[in-house]
């Protein structure tokens, strides 16, 4: 490979990243792999805490698959291991560990999603239970002799929490030392990840280098902005877009973010280029509807995790649900079945209502619901959180602007099947 194509890979990796340590360490793995004809091993790891991935967890996806396209490989670690203990990095308190049954369930949801932006045949999918569940406690001894706490009482949250008087785990301290060993054992010759991961991505190096390897080069990324437009994405904080949802949902979601945002997520989902970016941003300075493209955003990401046509029924639904003010058609809406053991005299409590048909995830954000006024059944607005209400066939269930659905009684569903049979 010549010089001037390892400056165009560079080029590429570096687009969009915030830091890359060292890009002089890089140039040389680069070059070094070309003339061996080995591909570098780039690596990549997610804790299986939640089931699902979300349009954060797709940027260093994108950045993955960049790698790929320059001929190199990935290695996806699932961290099924790791994820019993959890990722402290910006977090002011100890987290709550995952049980294995937990953990297995999340982590099968993990791969068939991932592959839905990289290439199955430049990735190699491993998990970390594989290396760090024979550890013994001599090999886990070994392991935490290689950093020192003053080492580890560098990082920020840490130290944080501890000047506050806030605890920290010993079992804290073991998880970027976990994170650098699984660096080791895959042989990493790059590793990315969010700009929350810098410390144990740099101590990964350190890990490396005490077990007699090369250090990885490490890329760092920015973190998406959820869709409240402050804090980090997260399904913690509720204000994910998650890429399995129903394409109504992301394409609803993303209009909901605020104007100035749609552009970092251009930039950052890779979904246009930088020069068109800015001369779109200037435009609706000057004036120009910002709608326009946020329909455009909305349609690429809807259509990017389900398909074209999926997302122009997702967006001739939103138009008709949120620009006209109008429900869409009753064919139109998701079909929640009752079952009768759910209803007492024909009634249901309606906190139990929203809960079963899925536009409430507990019985305390369908209470908040409620509250805000944002209930209603069949057009009219329920606000009283004891309320007990009587359902029939094709009643309308509408939580805020977007969420409709539509009910049906699992015994009159089945009859009406057997007489349509007749």
């Amino acid at each position: 490979m010549t010089a001037e194509a390892i400056k165009e890979q560079l080029k590429v990796i570096r687009r969009g990243a915030v830091q890359l340590v060292s890009e002089e360490e890089l140039a040389e793995k680069l070059t070094a792999a070309a003339a061996r004809r080995r591909p570098l091993r780039i690596k990549y790891g997610a804790d299986p805490s939640a089931p699902d991935l979300h349009l954060g967890h797709t940027i260093p996806l994108f950045k993955l698959r960049e790698f790929q396209d320059l001929g190199h490989l990935v290695v996806f670690i699932i961290g099924d291991f790791t994820a019993m203990v959890g990722d402290p990095s910006g977090v002011s308190r100890t987290r709550p560990r995952l049980s294995r049954e937990e953990v297995e369930r999340n982590a099968r949801t993990y791969q068939d999603q991932v592959f839905k932006i990289l290439r199955e045949d430049r990735t190699e999918v491993v998990f970390n239970s594989r290396w760090l569940s024979p550890l013994d406690f001599a090999g886990v001894i070994n392991l935490a002799s290689r950093v020192t706490v003053a080492r580890m009482l560098e990082r920020d949250d840490f130290a944080g929490r501890y000047r506050d008087g806030e605890p920290i785990s010993v079992l804290e301290f073991l998880y970027p030392l976990m994170q650098g060993y699984d660096s080791v054992m895959v042989e990493s010759d790059v590793e990315i990840g969010g700009t929350d991961q810098t410390f144990n991505l740099l101590l990964a190096r350190e890990i490396q280098r005490s077990y007699g390897q090369p250090p990885q080069a490490i890329l760092t990324l920015p973190l998406l902005e959820g869709t409240d437009g402050v804090r980090k994405m997260s399904k913690s904080l509720g204000n994910y877009i998650g890429i399995t949802e129903d394409p109504v949902d992301i394409y609803g979601k993303v209009m909901s973010i605020p104007d100035e945002l749609m552009w970092r997520y251009f930039e950052l989902l890779n979904l246009d280029s930088a020069p068109r970016i800015e001369k779109r941003r200037r435009e609706c300075r000057e004036g120009r509807n910002p709608m326009e493209f946020k329909h455009q955003l909305a349609g690429r990401i809807t259509e990017l995790f389900s398909s074209p046509e999926s997302a122009r029924k997702a967006r001739e639904r939103f138009n008709r649900v949120c620009r006209d003010r109008g429900a869409p058609l009753l064919e139109d809406m998701e079909t929640v079945e009752i079952r009768p053991s759910e209803l007492k005299e024909g009634r249901i409590d309606i906190v139990s209502l929203l809960r079963v048909s899925g536009l409430a995830a507990s019985n305390s954000e369908a209470r908040r619901k409620l509250a805000e006024g944002a209930v209603s059944l069949n057009a009219e607005k329920i606000i009283e959180h004891t309320a007990r209400v009587a359902v029939k066939d094709d009643d309308v269930l509408r939580l805020g602007k977007r969420g409709f659905k539509r009910l049906i009684l699992t015994g009159k569903k089945k009859l009406k099947r057997g007489l349509d049979r007749l």
